[in-house]
């Protein structure tokens, strides 16, 4: 019978609310999870899981060990409280890293320095060195990190990869996406930690459609120009609110990324978001439009209960929803949960297979699962995505410099540096 790994999240906000804590806990439904603890800065995102109707509905009788203790003053922070959570762990669990962009290399770099794999919310880091150094210390200790870029388990976009793969499309020329996320965003934590010395809406999400480009197509991004849109948060703190990146590809192609935090709440989507793209083939071209806003799917609720309190809605079936299921509760389907299921999974997977082994025999099987996982490419991994970092770091670098061009080197030392490339 194999053996539950613990997890410990670090984070308690929305992304966790969303997403996170529904999918660990079907994992531990299913006995792949054991134990499970959350940090987060101060108790009151602790509480609100804790409190929260819809979690309860789901998943009756399971829970979570808070951290700090829920008894503790509403003001009072611990910054440093997830380091002792860690340290604490045995060995070869999982850490489940959910802060904000500006936080993920040290806590990742925490979880790896205490011998624990790691699953971490997108962008895995801001800078590329920054994920050469993750990838290198967590393949000497054989340790695995995912990172969770969840639009590569949605179904259209493996189908998108096996028809380019193929031939079916002909060669990426020019392609726009949007992804726009509601306004009310404005009003949550985001106005504490999205200001303009610290990351931007494409950072944020855009990187989503950078990794998705490059997830179908394979091809290197090498030059990036991000313009941003300037605004006040409701505490007064100045954010990148909008921004508009392009990015072109070795071969020539540009791909056009548009983002925001401005989604009208009166909406009926929870966002905006979408992805077209064109080639070239042999005297033809060839076209993929992805609506990923509008799936078909249109409910009007007798109250508000939907994002920003609106009655009518697009329903994504596809990325996150609960479902009737044959257990208690109901269980959480979509490619959201599957994208976290995913390196769950494989952590524990690749922990059970060891069981038993010596160390040296151990170390070994876990850096060939590493490898595996690298070259199937499914799972984002420091290995096989560290574009990503590589258009991040130059993106930061163009949007704090007013959208000038800045161009990625590949190579030995793969770089960005200001100017064409």
């Amino acid at each position: 019978m194999s053996k539950p790994i613990e997890v410990t999240v670090v984070g308690g906000g929305m992304i966790t609310n969303d997403l996170l804590l529904p999918a660990i806990y079907q994992l531990q439904r299913a006995g792949a999870i054991g134990g499970i603890k959350i940090c987060a800065l101060n108790t009151p995102p602790l509480k609100a899981l804790k409190e929260s109707e819809t979690l309860a509905q789901a998943f009756p009788g399971q829970s979570f060990t808070p951290y700090p203790a829920l008894a503790e003053p509403a003001d009072r922070i611990f910054p440093d409280l997830y380091k002792e959570v860690i340290a604490e762990m045995p060995p070869r669990q999982a850490v489940v890293v959910a802060v904000p962009d500006q936080f993920h290399y040290e806590t990742v770099m925490t979880a790896l320095r205490n011998n624990q794999h790691v699953l971490c919310v997108k962008p895995l880091v801001l800078r590329y060195q920054d994920t050469v150094e993750v990838e290198k210390v967590a393949y000497e200790k054989g340790l695995f990190v995912g990172v969770e870029y969840h639009k590569r388990f949605d179904r259209r976009s493996l189908i998108a990869r096996r028809h380019y793969e193929l031939g079916n499309f002909g060669e990426f020329i020019y392609g726009e996406s949007r992804l726009i996320e509601p306004y009310y965003y404005r009003h949550s934590n985001f106005q504490n930690w999205f200001t303009t010395d610290k990351t931007d809406p494409f950072v944020y999400i855009g990187c989503h459609y950078v990794d998705l480009v490059y997830f179908i197509t394979g091809l290197q991004p090498v030059e990036v120009s991000v313009a941003g849109v300037k605004g006040k948060f409701p505490n007064g703190n100045e954010g990148f609110l909008w921004s508009h990146g392009r990015v072109r590809y070795a071969n020539g192609a540009i791909l056009s990324v548009t983002n925001g935090l401005g989604y009208p709440d009166e909406g009926a989507g929870s966002n905006e978001q979408g992805l077209v793209m064109y080639f070239e083939g042999d005297d033809r071209t060839g076209l993929l439009e992805h609506d990923d806003q509008y799936r078909g799917v249109a409910y009007s609720f007798l109250k508000g209960i939907g994002p920003g309190g609106t009655a009518y809605n697009y329903v994504n079936p596809d990325f996150f929803q609960y479902a009737k299921w044959e257990g208690e509760g109901y269980k959480p389907v979509g490619y959201g949960p599957d994208s976290v299921s995913a390196t769950l999974n494989t952590i524990h997977r690749i922990e059970n297979s060891v069981a038993g082994m010596d160390a040296a025999e151990s170390l070994a099987a876990r850096r060939a699962a590493i490898k595996d996982a690298d070259e199937q490419g499914l799972i984002a991994t420091p290995a096989n995505s560290y574009i990503n970092e590589l258009v991040v770091e130059a993106a930061r670098l163009s949007i704090t410099n007013d959208g000038a061009a800045v161009g990625i080197v590949y190579g030995d030392s793969p770089h960005v540096q200001t100017g064409r490339s």
